[in-house]
């Protein structure tokens, strides 16, 4: 109930453009000045309503020509002298009086404190300065944000987000400075540039994390989390923690990406918002060379169509129950009492791995139990973390293997009371254990929620981990209790299983079932290669139903399931199909497994996959059934000698 609270206490979307790339795009026009206010109008009639404003360097203050750079090389052929061998400086020429007003202190100040000498410079009747260093490196370094695009983005409406880098050596009194003037412009969020947030580096010798941290906090900022990174940003953990988690999650669309159909960028900007906990959308975007238009071309425009109109992402985000605005962080639901609950929650985790070992082990069933409440108490004084996750993940194999157990049994002991079943009845019978396994099945679900119920994975700043294993363990478990517990002794049938003689036909079969294994867990990861036409048809799902279940629940496991027990009441060798019908009783948890997915969708993608499965399922068996009649009918014909 808290989770629930929890994700839906945050409802507003904040739209994000890239500033930088809108000037790069700008500069390869013949009026830039004129284009760029063109597409600023665009982008925030098209529902951007932010702007993402890197630290500026000599090189984009340039672009906007607001200052001009030279190496010495240049310099010496403007002032029409001879280039001298003893210097390598970087000249800089404001364009006006009003410039050099605004930015040469800027320039002085940031260049001096690290070291670098600067000087008065003159170019005809232009002030500027020169600068002791490689113009190679002086285009690099750091400045503050543009205080002329700053200001012209507020007078057109937009939100500012700052994004902050750790190039430069932390100074608590200039970043408190430096977040005040946000905080009285109405920033409400900063997203980090680089590999490390603001202050990671000299966090040893300054404590720079926990300053900076008491400074957000103190000028009501938060930050921007980009989700799937190669590598987490370092220090944004700690960072997080100590501002009590005001954090938003941010889903970047790359410029590579932004061109795009625009129905497939306003499915996954939907797509993200609904199903990811994702708050804020980043759009990039950059000119590219069209050798076959002979032209400099940019996406602008295909993103603007992405977000507008009644297909558009904005309209369909909004029909999911959010509204634009700046994003907001979550309102954490976590009373007191959950910490005692959950001790009753771990209890039942051990309880229920330990009843797993005893359909294998049983006489392990107690020591089992024992060992398990003495590890985990163990485990919760050196690392409660740790105790979450393990559990959760043991308890997430458990329960679906358990369920698919207790099915088969009850498949056996039907066989072995009533033969001579008819198919009535034994679509009855497969029915209600359908359901009875799914119920078993999300029995783990509670304690997967109660387990990792903490902020930090609904932000994805902590993970579950194991997915692999919980998509592996069970089908083997499974075929485990197939192979070997359904003979009259486990060691009788693996003597049996040991001295069957291995023909071709079984190592062909052996090198298919690997190729299968393979892909089957390559798809567990979000970098899994989908099937020709897969893409158009998980969109079909997601628009038809506005929740998409899983195909392999749907269309394979669960139909499986009911196919597979269907003719398991008669033929004992159907009861193989089980192992592979256990992949849809283990994606049902998997699926609450993703802590940043809502769990009321989860839930319903869930409950969706078995609906559509029943009924799959039905078609199945009646195919099934259809072959049974004609085998019935047509075999003594086929085997008369």
């Amino acid at each position: 109930m808290q989770r629930v609270q929890t994700e839906s206490s945050a409802n507003k979307v904040e739209i994000v453009f890239n500033y930088r790339g809108l000037l790069d795009i700008a500069s390869y026009q013949a009026n830039p000045a004129a284009y760029l206010d063109e597409q600023l109008d665009k982008l925030k009639e098209a529902g951007v309503n932010t702007m993402a404003m890197f630290e500026s360097t000599l090189d984009e203050l340039s672009k906007t020509r607001r200052i001009m750079v030279f190496g010495a090389a240049e310099a010496a052929r403007l002032t029409r002298t001879v280039v001298s061998p003893d210097s390598n400086y970087t000249y800089v020429v404001f364009t006006s009086p009003e410039n050099e007003e605004i930015l040469r202190p800027m320039i002085l100040e940031t260049f001096e404190k690290q070291g670098v000498s600067v000087a008065p410079w003159k170019y005809e009747d232009h002030e500027g300065l020169v600068l002791h260093m490689g113009v190679e490196e002086a285009v690099l370094k750091q400045l503050p944000l543009d205080p002329f695009a700053y200001e012209m983005l507020r007078e057109k409406g937009f939100n500012i987000l700052p994004r902050l880098s750790d190039n430069v050596p932390y100074d608590q009194e200039l970043v408190d400075q430096q977040l005040a003037f946000y905080a009285e412009t109405g920033v409400k969020r900063i997203l980090f540039d680089g590999e490390a947030v603001k202050g990671f580096q000299e966090n040893a010798e300054k404590n720079s994390l926990k300053s900076f941290a008491e400074l957000l906090k103190k000028h009501g900022i938060g930050l921007a989390a980009i989700e799937n990174l190669k590598a987490p940003q370092k220090g944004l953990n700690q960072l997080a923690y100590l501002t009590d988690y005001n954090v938003v999650r941010l889903h970047s669309l790359a410029d590579t990406e932004a061109s795009q159909d625009k129905a497939v960028l306003a499915d996954r900007f939907a797509l993200a918002t609904k199903d990811r906990n994702i708050r804020m959308i980043y759009l990039n975007a950059s000119p590219s060379k069209d050798a076959t238009k002979a032209a400099i071309t940019n996406p602008i425009n295909n993103l603007v169509d992405s977000l507008k109109g009644p297909e558009g992402a904005i309209a369909r985000m909004q029909q999911n129950g959010f509204e634009i605005g700046q994003a907001e962080a979550f309102k954490i639901h976590d009373a007191s009492w959950q910490k005692y609950l959950k001790a009753i929650v771990v209890l039942g985790g051990v309880a229920f791995i330990a009843l797993l070992i005893s359909y294998f082990i049983a006489p392990l069933t107690l020591l089992a139990f024992v060992l398990g409440l003495i590890g985990s108490a163990g485990l919760y004084v050196l690392q409660p973390s740790l105790l979450e996750k393990v559990l959760a993940l043991f308890v997430a194999i458990s329960a679906p293997t358990i369920a698919t157990i207790l099915a088969i049994r009850k498949v056996k002991d039907i066989r072995e009371a009533h033969p001579s079943l008819t198919a009535g009845r034994r679509l009855t019978h497969a029915v209600v254990l359908y359901v009875k396994t799914a119920v078993i099945s999300l029995a783990a679900v509670p304690f997967v929620i109660a387990l990792l119920n903490n902020i930090t994975y609904s932000l994805v700043l902590d993970q579950f981990r194991g997915v692999s294993l919980l998509h592996l363990a069970p089908i083997l478990l499974v075929a485990v209790y197939v192979f070997l517990y359904q003979g009259s002794s486990v060691w009788q049938e693996l003597r049996n299983w040991m001295r069957m003689p291995i023909t071709l036909v079984w190592v062909v079969a052996a090198g298919v079932l690997a190729v299968v294994a393979y892909y089957y867990m390559s798809r567990t990861g979000n970098a899994g290669t989908l099937l020709p036409g897969e893409a158009q048809f998980r969109s079909f799902l997601e628009n038809t139903f506005g929740v998409r279940p899983r195909n392999k629940e749907f269309l394979l496991a669960h139909p499986l399931f009911l196919a597979g027990v269907f003719a398991a009441f008669r033929y004992r060798w159907a009861i193989y199909a089980m192992i592979v019908a256990v992949m849809g009783q283990l994606s049902m948890v998997d699926t609450f497994a993703h802590i940043h997915t809502p769990a009321v969708l989860s839930l319903i993608r869930g409950l969706l996959g078995l609906g559509l499965g029943l009924l799959v399922g039905l078609i199945a068996i009646l195919i099934w059934h259809i072959i049974e009649r004609c085998w019935d009918k047509w075999s003594p014909r086929l085997l008369k000698p």
